[in-house]
């Protein structure tokens, strides 16, 4: 039987959502909302079969709807997740998932009160390469990781109703998240506002992790809207491989296995560090769109009934890194 969807928040990203569930075989789009006429036409036009209204509340009174998805400014993201999971809906709400530790706490209490599906759109943690690195990461392949380096950048589109860090940051401490088992001690960010006053576009954050074995002790985060260039890059360096994923090129995945060995025995300072300077493998991933994946995802774990690889937890931690980040950021303001 088809899972009955409706679409809430039908803007630019709405509008692919609508597309990506609209080629989905197990899903029967019946509803559309937005404030918006325009948007509401452009998203009719891809699902002509579904329901147009601006009022949520026609959604969650509807009795043809088993999933909401919810695609509005990320300020309403959390509201919108408890009300549409206390209707007793399966959820996917976009990232991030809330603006504030408080709000995520609150759509995590009502994810286990609801008992249905509640996956939060970290979009990387279904990309096939996220998905290998995580399996080189798992098997031990790199050694001990040392750190994680990512960039995403680009000449684009700017924001109003959120700064860099919330906007594009949600991404890489998703994936940081997603490849690091271990806790996070410290975060600190530097920002600067060019374009909007009190509004970062640009933000470098350093995150600190607690010592554990094999875990690295240090990732760097920088995103901005005002790069020469788009960029889409994580690094992840160990002590047997290091690790390239450009999100941008047609060969988005390197594996460098280069390095430094450590003798066990040496007669000088000299000898103690030997450089490996190993070949460079670009291994054939199949490549899925990330979207398709996740949305696979979803209809897999209403029909199992099972947790979310991005389930409402998961955007916890990942509100909270940001959050932190955030705060960093307000206190080298003032």
């Amino acid at each position: 039987m088809a899972v009955r969807v409706a679409v809430v928040g039908a803007g630019t990203w709405g509008s692919s959502l609508v597309r990506a569930f609209v080629a989905e075989a197990r899903v029967d789009l019946r509803w559309l909302c937005d404030r918006s006429d325009s948007a509401l036409a452009r998203a009719h036009g891809i699902a002509p079969a579904a329901r147009l209204t601006e009022r949520l509340e026609d959604v969650l009174d509807a009795s043809d709807v088993d999933a909401i998805v919810i695609a509005t400014p990320s300020s309403t993201h959390a509201a919108l997740a408890c009300r549409a999971l206390a209707s007793g809906r399966h959820v996917l709400v976009e990232k991030p998932m809330a603006l504030s530790v408080a709000d995520a706490e609150a759509v995590v209490a009502a994810a286990a009160r609801a008992g249905t599906v509640c996956l939060v759109g970290h979009l990387m943690l279904y990309h096939p390469v996220v998905e290998r690195i995580r399996e080189l990461v798992e098997r031990g392949d790199l050694g001990d990781l040392y750190y994680l380096s990512s960039t995403r950048t680009n000449l684009g589109r700017v924001r109003s109703d959120e700064n860099a860090l919330w906007s594009l940051g949600p991404h890489d401490f998703s994936m940081i998240d997603y490849l690091v088992h271990a806790p996070i001690a410290t975060v600190t960010a530097r920002g600067q506002s060019f374009l909007q006053p009190g509004l970062h576009d640009v933000v470098f954050a350093t995150l600190g992790f607690e010592p554990r074995p094999g875990a690295p002790t240090l990732a760097h985060v920088h995103v901005s809207w005002l790069n020469p260039r788009k960029e889409r890059r994580l690094v992840v360096v160990g002590s047997k491989q290091m690790i390239e994923f450009d999100d941008v090129a047609s060969d988005k995945l390197h594996i460098y296995d280069r390095g430094y060995d450590r003798p066990p025995e040496f007669a000088s300072f000299a000898e103690y560090l030997t450089l490996r300077n190993g070949d460079v493998t670009i291994p054939r991933v199949a490549m899925v769109e990330p979207l398709a994946a996740e949305i696979r995802h979803f209809l897999d774990c209403i029909e199992q009934h099972a947790t979310p690889r991005t389930d409402a937890a998961s955007g916890l931690r990942v509100v909270r890194m940001l959050a932190a980040a955030q705060a960093s950021l307000d206190e080298a303001a003032s």
